[in-house]
């Protein structure tokens, strides 16, 4: 039987962690709907913000009939790649109602206005609903201008009425189902879980890897080399590690604005010392050894030593804090979206969905503010089993009392 290699042994100690297995799941599924975000959410406009105001505050499961008028603007199809990164803008306004009919060149609807009052009369041009463009009217004919500058000229009669309305009543009178239910501004609730969980996964991975580029270079350095160079490094981790992460973290996002790129940065530089003070104590229990001794007889340099011999043996308490600091950086975003300081809206994060629904958990929509919350403590959760799991399974006394 074949030997098995570090990392292999390591792979199989995990996964006889079944509730570790199970964060790990729930991790990567999680990563896949924030990857794919707008091409599975209901609504793929961009940033989720398809306001149908008299919708606010539907309950999850809520259905309403829609009527969808194309829009007087042009609007481009966009690739299936910047959809999926960035939504495509909708070519409709989606107007509630509860009825309508036709009657010659309109239609008349029973507007939802919320509620049970009274529906709201309107009624709109059935050219203008399908192109989106104007209409002018010449004797018996009709000339119509798209928003793309496309003109058409069409000779009017009833079964031209008729062409147009059998096309709105087949495409263009749509059920709509809110699967979670709406927000204050009638947004879809689903929709905008889902790309919240794209912001939170997309700052836990760029502050984990700068906190990791910056604890793993100072750390080494300071360990290392030692004498006055440990002594300023360690000084300044000190000073670093005393101050409150979250104050630490506005502060930095005073410096640098409010905005998603600056929460990236602002969250990295707030979680290196831990990684250096860890890497640090790992570099001086490791550089007196023999191999690093025989590789410095050898003539390796400096940084060959610590990059090819040392790191690779101190990698196991490094991706366990890793995996630790995602889940920090979860719950910093969360926090500095609640206070005003993260992504600004209409950018959605589940710390902004909470901040701008906790007043409903009293009443009878608390639903608003637990399920982005919800989101939050599972995706904690399902780090925290990981960072369990990655340590007992980078745990040698562990491994062979298994074994």
């Amino acid at each position: 039987m074949a030997e098995l290699t570090p990392s292999q042994r390591t792979w199989k100690a995990f996964k006889r962690n079944k509730i570790a297995v199970a964060g790990l799941v729930f991790i990567v599924l999680s990563v896949l709907t924030a990857i794919l975000g707008y091409l599975i959410m209901p609504d793929s406009t961009p940033l989720a913000n398809n306001m149908t105001i008299q919708l606010s505050i539907k309950k999850p499961g809520a259905e309403f009939t829609m009527l969808r008028i194309r829009k007087s603007e042009p609007v481009d199809t966009v690739n299936l790649f910047k959809k999926m990164l960035f939504g495509q803008p909708a070519f409709y306004k989606d107007v509630p109602i509860t009825g309508y009919h036709f009657i010659k060149d309109s239609i008349y609807v029973d507007g939802y206005i919320g509620g049970e009052d009274k529906p709201e009369k309107k009624v709109y041009n059935i050219f203008e609903v399908v192109t989106g463009g104007k209409i002018t009217y010449h004797s018996n004919n009709l000339l119509i201008i798209t928003p793309c500058g496309i003109k058409t000229s069409l000779l009017q009669s009833d079964t031209l009425y008729t062409r147009f309305a059998d096309q709105i009543s087949a495409h263009q009178i749509i059920k709509r189902k809110f699967w979670l239910g709406t927000d204050v501004y009638g947004r879809d609730l689903l929709s905008r879980l889902i790309l919240g969980a794209r912001v939170s996964l997309a700052v836990g991975f760029v502050s984990v890897i700068i906190s990791l580029l910056l604890g793993i270079t100072i750390g080494s350095i300071a360990g290392y080399f030692g004498g006055w160079i440990d002594a300023a490094l360690s000084w300044l981790m000190n000073i670093l590690w005393a101050l409150p992460a979250l104050l630490l973290v506005i502060a930095i996002s005073f410096a640098l604005g409010k905005g998603l790129w600056q929460i990236f940065i602002a969250v990295g530089l707030s979680m290196w010392v831990e990684v250096g003070r860890l890497v640090r104590g790992q570099v001086l229990s490791l550089k007196q050894v023999e191999f690093i001794e025989a590789a410095r007889s050898m003539g390796f340099n400096n940084a060959r030593i610590i990059r090819r011999h040392i790191l690779p043996n101190i990698i196991g308490p490094i991706l366990v804090l890793a995996s630790s600091n995602f889940a920090s950086a979860i719950l910093l975003e969360a926090g500095l979206s609640f206070l005003g300081f993260g992504a600004q809206p209409p950018m959605p994060t589940w710390g902004s969905m909470i901040k701008e629904h906790y007043g409903y958990i009293i009443m009878d929509s608390a639903y608003l503010a637990i399920l982005p919350g919800l989101a939050i403590m599972l995706m904690v959760y399902a780090f925290n089993l990981v960072t369990v799991g990655v340590r007992d399974a980078f745990d040698i006394k562990s491994q062979s009392t298994r074994i």
